[in-house]
């Protein structure tokens, strides 16, 4: 009976080993029970950006494409050293050495911004967009494009919300306001390239993602009737 009793006591002990080395695992890689939200690149060089109150330049450079109200500015913080390009190290860069930004919940980004990278007027980011995750609704002063290889998006471009699957190039004009949600369950890494060398960025005031249940005209819509009336 006591060889039995020994015999129960370590398969208990085994069991409570790996239920507790199962639990650090998903603990330590930050993924969820099916896999769902794990990382696909490190975010551990991640950065506050600088959030600068809009000027008048800037609310009226916004006010030409949409009504909505400009809350902030966003920057990626410096200081930074523009590389000489002499050596093929100032050419190749990996996505650790890179700053990375938190626009929004379960978004986060690796900037290459031209500027510190030796490019004139290229600046490309890749995303870790969580399921669920999504930035806020923003515009830029210059065009911007958008390429997935693998994923489920929800977008709102402008006066229209649309879903899209990949593999997919969604063109932004410059001004237009936009956002978009990943509506898959597995986290998608999305290239995201503007034709200027400064990363920036400003924030609006409206997320069209959330339901406006309380009006009978829903905020979309009638941001979508502005749009149209002013055109």
């Amino acid at each position: 009976m006591r060889k039995y009793k020994v015999i129960y006591s370590l398969v208990a002990l085994i069991i409570l080993i790996n239920a507790c080395s199962d639990s650090k695992e998903k603990k330590d890689t930050g993924t969820s029970n099916n896999g769902s939200t794990k990382e696909t690149f490190s975010i551990s060089t991640l950065v506050q950006e600088n959030k600068q109150v809009p000027d008048s330049i800037i609310a009226r450079l916004n006010a030409q494409h949409h009504q909505l109200k400009v809350l902030e500015r966003r920057t990626v913080p410096g200081p930074f050293i523009p590389p000489e390009m002499k050596y093929f190290s100032d050419h190749a860069v990996t996505l650790d050495k890179l700053p990375v930004i938190n626009p929004g919940p379960g978004e986060y980004v690796h900037v290459m911004e031209g500027q510190r990278y030796g490019y004139k007027n290229l600046t490309i980011g890749i995303t870790e967009t969580f399921p669920g995750g999504a930035p806020p609704m923003h515009s830029h002063e210059g065009e911007e494009s958008h390429v997935l290889m693998e994923g489920d998006i929800l977008y709102a471009l402008g006066d229209t919300i649309f879903t899209i699957k990949a593999p997919y190039m969604v063109n932004i004009p410059a001004g237009v306001p936009h956002a978009f949600k990943n509506i898959g369950d597995k986290t998608v890494n999305m290239v995201v390239i503007f034709p200027t060398n400064i990363w920036k960025y400003d924030v609006l005031d409206y997320f069209p993602f959330d339901k406006d249940t309380t009006k009978s005209v829903s905020r979309f819509t009638q941001f979508k009737n502005k749009q149209l009336a002013m055109k």
